[in-house]
């Protein structure tokens, strides 16, 4: 099945959300091709269908620890979008990246399949 037809009307109609992160400061400075991949996504939310001023790049959580949503604001903006049914898709390299406690990453997947209608 092709993603373009995975892909309704309606989540084109949301924004689709671009979360770059990594976890330390050292990660941000040495391993630039990591970053550079993240940011890339830009366009591969550009290829399923999303106008370039429906992309929201979330890059604020760059060189914080993934252990705790504690001062990730970029994460927190994240769930909040999501739980007011305004994102189509979240892009990221590495979806672990995003929460590494199970209970902010749940938090997250469950607001995402109720704000799917």
């Amino acid at each position: 099945m092709s993603e373009h037809v995975k892909i309704k009307p309606s989540q084109l109609n949301r924004i689709a959300i671009v979360y770059v992160r990594q976890s330390t400061a050292a990660q941000v400075v040495h391993n630039r091709e990591s970053t550079v991949r993240q940011y890339a996504l830009i366009q591969r939310a550009a290829a399923l269908g999303w106008s370039a001023d429906r992309v929201t790049v979330i890059d604020e959580d760059l060189g914080l620890s993934g252990a705790t949503t504690h001062q990730r604001n970029g994460f927190a903006r994240m769930t909040a979008e999501v739980a007011l049914a305004h994102v189509g898709i979240i892009l990221g390299l590495e979806v672990s990246c995003m929460a590494r406690n199970n209970a902010d990453w749940y938090r997250l997947l469950d607001l995402c399949s109720m704000s799917h209608k």
